[in-house]
């Protein structure tokens, strides 16, 4: 409030007032926008809806002070035109206020409006403002509503009046005229006076809609950005002036394990450690943005954010952008590329990485071994040009009539996309196979892979593969190969013929079943054309087969399969007609001689048994013939019949022995066993030779372990092994030699050894001694019957022993007969027809 005005004011409390037009109707003015807004109109209404509490507020006591000073003007110029009249300063500040009631006048009808006062003795009304913002004429038609307003309007409006002025009943309205102005009415009784004020409103509902509409904007913005917010899923956060939480959005709440943003904000929860919060608040005071790469615990999980946070005026805004996978991408990436390096330098390629400025940055071993480089100059990361001018140097490179010009061609990879290949012929005789790979962040690979074995493998591979074609070419056996899809992949000239095949067919790679098919005509055996389809096509258990083929023709095929590692199938076909056909012969001719041959065992047996007979009459009558009861004999006689007598004996003897072997070849040979004197047996055998030896002037020595003891087994079958075995060496030794029996107790046996020093037996003819009749005078006077070895073996091996001979040519003879010691024998003789010494 003016100085001025508060002065007059202070004189003139105790001045009496007058009421006047002027006073009550500037009360009125400013007293009627805050009773509508007591009333709660519509127009207040939106403006609550768009300005703040905190506007409005200032708004309304800016108003009321306004409203007091009009007022409080008002009152003072009445009191000082009072005092005017009786003093001259009066005077002068009547006139002071008069022209600042003229300044509020100017003021209050500055508003677009209309003001009409009634007093309450009067019905003249009085008019104030610019009536032609009704209507046009006389600006007593205002009050004329049906001028200017619809009939329902004018009617309501007249009703609003009438009851205004009787019974002072206040009103606010929205009308609009005939030409579409929109107008506040607002009547209020003040000061008894009746006051109606009609004021246009166009201006201020297009303030209040572009407000609104600002304002709904402003919240759809709003509205936006908490959605995009929302969606992120980075945590983001606002603070205020004192950091704590204003906002968070869901993945801040998941990220602190909240129930939800407004629970987070709640609970202040946080999601960084005290030392980054307290680092990032030094920023925030500094006025610096705070951004630095964090670790966080995030659901028990520990994560890597990148956080910012930025001030603004009112606190500050963050965000933690979750780098967790890039860094363990970017380590694993770390491990990968020193992985591939390890990898790298275990090949025995040789590699050398050079980058977009052509410096060396990576070789492995084998491309340092391969030029023989010396590591101390590599690891200064030489040029590409240098390298080459030191392999050259070292007359590493091929020799170039050109070299700048070769040189420049092989820069060529740095500016390709695609790889390059080269092969290098080295003056030391290497050839070395170099690949030039451009690198995608620029820079090239050589690869050098030394392929000078491998070339040589080539020419070795090609020159074997002539070579088989060759011999597959010249063999007499047909030959086919047959891939694992069935098909033929290699022939010789003897398939053609011998399946009298078209040499186009075969070249066409035909299947098998084509194949089986056009054999058939030949040999119409499907039962071996479904085991050859089975065998070449088979994926598991692929088996060779064999299988003779007879063709209509007459001529006999071999066929054989083989499984080749590859998965293909080597068929093999082999014309045998001329060997089956003297291998039938051959089985023709064994038939007859084993007929033949059992003819002759049986007519043996036959003639042996019919012999003894007779045999047994003569020893009988020979026997009786000596026996002095029946007369005495001369000498002549005497000697007749010890020559009968002995001739009758040997003769005994073969026939026994035949006998014998009959008995064993039927299995009806049994053995007694016994204990068995070993000591006793040996000199038993011996006296059966005695006047052999004394007759040939030979010596038997007889050779035993003290003590030796005895083992069971046929006393008589044993001693007759003996016998044979000491008359066998006896024959066969020269004159005043010694033959030697030996006896020797072993582990689970007792061997029977007889040594004699006669010519020997040729290796050819030791397969043959055991043989029946088989006899070989070696050229000694000895003319034997071929039967005592056999009976020899035959009896050692009833007892379950062994029987081996160890002879040398000129030298002597060896027999060694091993009995078990405990009898482990069958005592029940197999047949022994057909053996021989096998």
């Amino acid at each position: 409030m003016p100085e001025t005005i508060r002065t007059s004011y202070e004189r003139s409390r105790s001045r009496p007032r007058r009421g006047g037009f002027l006073s009550s109707t500037v009360l009125a003015n400013l007293c009627i926008p805050f009773s509508a807004a007591a009333a709660g109109a519509e127009t207040l209404d939106r403006a609550f809806a768009i300005f703040d509490r905190q506007e409005f507020v200032t708004l309304t006591l800016c108003a009321g002070a306004a409203c007091f000073a009009v007022l409080a003007t008002v009152v003072l110029i009445r009191s000082r035109r009072n005092a005017g009249r009786h003093d001259p300063r009066a005077r002068d500040d009547t006139l002071a206020l008069q022209a600042e009631v003229d300044r509020f006048k100017q003021l209050l009808l500055s508003d677009p409006q209309v003001l009409v006062t009634w007093t309450a003795a009067d019905d003249r009304p009085e008019i104030l403002g610019d009536t032609a913002l009704i209507l046009t004429g006389n600006a007593e038609r205002v009050l004329a509503f049906g001028a200017w307003l619809e009939p329902a309007a004018a009617q309501r409006m007249e009703q609003a009046v009438t009851a205004l002025r009787s019974d002072g009943r206040a009103f606010v309205m929205t009308l609009t005229t005939s030409h579409g102005r929109p107008l506040e009415a607002t009547g209020r009784a003040v000061a008894g006076r009746a006051v109606l004020r009609l004021r246009d409103v166009s201006g201020i509902e297009r303030d209040l809609v572009d407000l609104a509409t600002k304002h709904d904007r402003l919240n759809a913005d709003v509205e936006t950005m908490k959605a995009l917010l929302e969606s992120l899923p980075a945590p983001v956060w606002a603070r205020d002036d004192s950091g704590h939480l204003v906002f968070a959005n869901s993945a801040y709440a998941r990220a602190v394990e909240a129930v939800d943003p407004l629970d987070a904000v709640a609970r202040d929860l946080e999601l960084l450690d005290s030392a980054a919060r307290d680092e990032a608040a030094r920023a925030r005071a500094a006025g610096e943005t705070f951004t630095k790469r964090l670790p966080a615990i995030v659901a028990g999980e520990r994560r890597i954010f990148d956080i910012v946070d930025s001030p603004s005026g009112g606190g500050s805004a963050g965000m933690a952008i979750d780098r967790t996978e890039a860094e363990t991408m970017r380590a694993e990436l770390a491990r990968m590329i020193e992985a591939h390096r390890r990898v790298l330098d275990q090949l025995a390629t040789g590699v050398a990485i050079f980058n977009v400025d052509r410096k060396l940055i990576f070789y492995n071993s084998a491309f340092r071994t391969l030029f023989d480089l010396d590591p101390a100059v590599l690891e200064h990361n030489p040029t590409d040009s240098a390298v080459l001018d030191r392999l050259r140097a070292d007359r590493k490179l091929p020799e170039q009539q050109d070299f700048r010009q070769w040189k420049q061609q092989l820069y060529e990879a740095y500016r390709m996309v695609e790889p390059l290949e080269h092969m290098w012929h080295l003056p030391d005789g290497r050839t070395l196979r170099v690949v030039t790979t451009p690198n995608p962040e620029g820079g090239v690979t050589y690869l050098y892979d030394d392929v000078t074995e491998r070339l040589d493998m080539h020419r070795r591979y090609d020159a074997l593969i002539k070579v088989q074609s060759e011999t597959l070419d010249h063999l007499a056996e047909a030959v086919a190969v047959f891939g694992s899809d069935g098909r033929v992949r290699l022939h010789n000239p003897a398939f053609q013929r011998m399946w009298k095949l078209s040499p186009d067919a075969l070249d066409a790679h035909p299947h098998i079943e084509a194949v089986t098919a056009w054999s058939q005509a030949l040999h119409d055996d499907n039962t071996v054309w479904r085991s050859l389809r089975a065998a070449v096509t088979a994926i598991d258990e692929r088996k060779p087969i064999i299988s003779r083929i007879e063709r209509r023709d007459g001529m006999m095929i071999d066929m054989a399969t083989m499984p080749l590692p590859d998965g293909a199938t080597l068929v093999t076909f082999q014309d045998v007609s001329d060997t089956v056909n003297v291998e039938r012969a051959l089985l023709d001719r064994n038939e007859a001689l084993v007929a033949a041959d059992g003819i002759k065992i049986e007519f043996v047996h036959h003639v042996s048994y019919e012999l003894r007979s007779p045999l047994t009459n003569i020893i009988g009558f020979a026997n009786l013939l000596g026996d002095p009861a029946f007369g005495p004999l001369n000498a002549k006689q005497h000697e007749y019949l010890g020559y009968i007598t002995t001739s009758t004996n040997a003769l005994l003897a073969i026939i026994n022995n035949i006998l014998d072997l009959a008995t064993i070849d039927a299995g009806a040979m049994t053995l007694s066993l016994s204990e068995v004197d070993i000591r006793k047996c040996m000199e038993a055998a011996a006296e059966g030779v005695l006047d052999r030896l004394v007759k040939n002037n030979l010596k038997l020595e007889i050779k035993t372990a003290p003590g030796i003891g005895s083992f069971s087994a046929d006393e008589r079958r044993l001693r007759q092994v003996l016998f044979n075995l000491l008359s066998n060496a006896v024959g066969f030794s020269p004159e005043r030699a010694t033959v030697t029996l030996t006896a020797e107790r072993e582990a689970d046996a007792v061997v029977f050894t007889v040594v004699d020093r006669g010519p020997g037996i040729a290796p050819e003819a030791k397969d043959k001694v055991f043989d029946w009749f088989e006899t070989d005078s070696q050229g000694s006077e000895h003319r034997g019957t071929g039967l005592g070895l056999s009976l020899v073996r035959s009896f050692v091996e009833l007892h379950g022993g062994t029987i081996t001979i160890d002879s040398t040519v000129g030298q002597g003879t060896t027999v060694t007969c091993a009995f078990p010691s405990t009898h482990a024998a069958d005592p029940v003789a197999k047949p022994l027809s057909k053996q021989s010494a096998a």
